[in-house]
């Protein structure tokens, strides 16, 4: 299963996902009552996602399993917070997330090259 590379990407995307929707339910539910359905699919979110990210490092370092996913995480909340809590993104934060996808390529590319000797 893990020896296939569209499998581990999606596993990788899992795990992304999966933080994402946990912080974007976490700010939904503050302010609200201490237990309520937004912080609880949070948590949850949080759980699944650690899952995924122990099979993720089952097979990558972790020199480079987390700039990837937590990088990726980064860039994908930033975007759930422009889109769907519609909080402004400064334009020095998008060159921020300009910045972290060029890094994240270059790890992810490093690692491939490696790969390949």
């Amino acid at each position: 299963m893990m020896s296939n590379p569209l499998v581990f990407g999606l596993l990788i995307l899992i795990t992304v996902g999966l933080n994402t929707l946990a912080q974007t339910l976490m700010k939904l539910g503050v302010g609200t009552h201490p237990l309520n359905i937004y912080l609880l699919g949070g948590v949850c979110s949080y759980g699944l996602s650690t899952i995924f990210y122990v099979l993720v490092l089952a097979k990558l370092n972790l020199s480079v399993a987390y700039p990837i996913v937590i990088g990726l995480t980064i860039v994908v909340t930033t975007i759930s917070g422009a889109f769907i809590l519609r909080e402004k993104v400064l334009i020095s934060q998008w060159l921020g997330v300009g910045l972290l996808l060029s890094g994240i390529a270059a790890i992810a590319f490093a690692k491939n090259a490696e790969n390949f000797k």
